[in-house]
């Protein structure tokens, strides 16, 4: 009995363990400004709504079922269906006006440039060897 416990213990996950969000993103810091990337499998252009205010990105959608089947006729449901939202607060306000977003083969890519105000602001500074 002891021991059962004792393995129910190690199958939990660690406490702060990293919970996952949805969708899934990558941001890349590029010398022109941001691209980021979601996945966004089986979710319809026109069902995702993304949206900058000041320094926030926000990408909202929903993904609905391709049809209505009976629970009674259900023998498994894996996939996943509803609302989402992820918001994001960037390192610089982006122009509203220059930001892009384009879906291709359920990954949404979104490319926010950076302000020109900004850019010029930023220098890299190289580090060089003293003597």
């Amino acid at each position: 009995m002891d021991r059962m416990f004792q393995d129910f213990g190690r199958k939990l996950p660690a406490a702060g363990a990293a919970v996952t969000s949805f969708p899934a993103i990558d941001v890349h810091d590029t010398d022109k400004g941001l691209e980021l990337t979601a996945e966004l499998p089986g979710i319809a252009e026109k069902d995702i709504d993304v949206s900058v205010s000041d320094r926030t990105l926000t990408i909202k959608g929903e993904k609905t079922a391709e049809k209505t089947v009976d629970e009674k006729d259900r023998y498994v449901s894996e996939r996943s269906y509803g609302s989402f939202r992820r918001v994001l607060t960037l390192p610089f306000e982006p122009d509203a006006s220059k930001v892009e977003a384009h879906m291709d083969n359920g990954v949404l890519t979104v490319v926010l440039p950076r302000p020109a105000e900004t850019a010029e602001k930023t220098k890299k500074i190289e580090v060089k060897r003293k003597g």
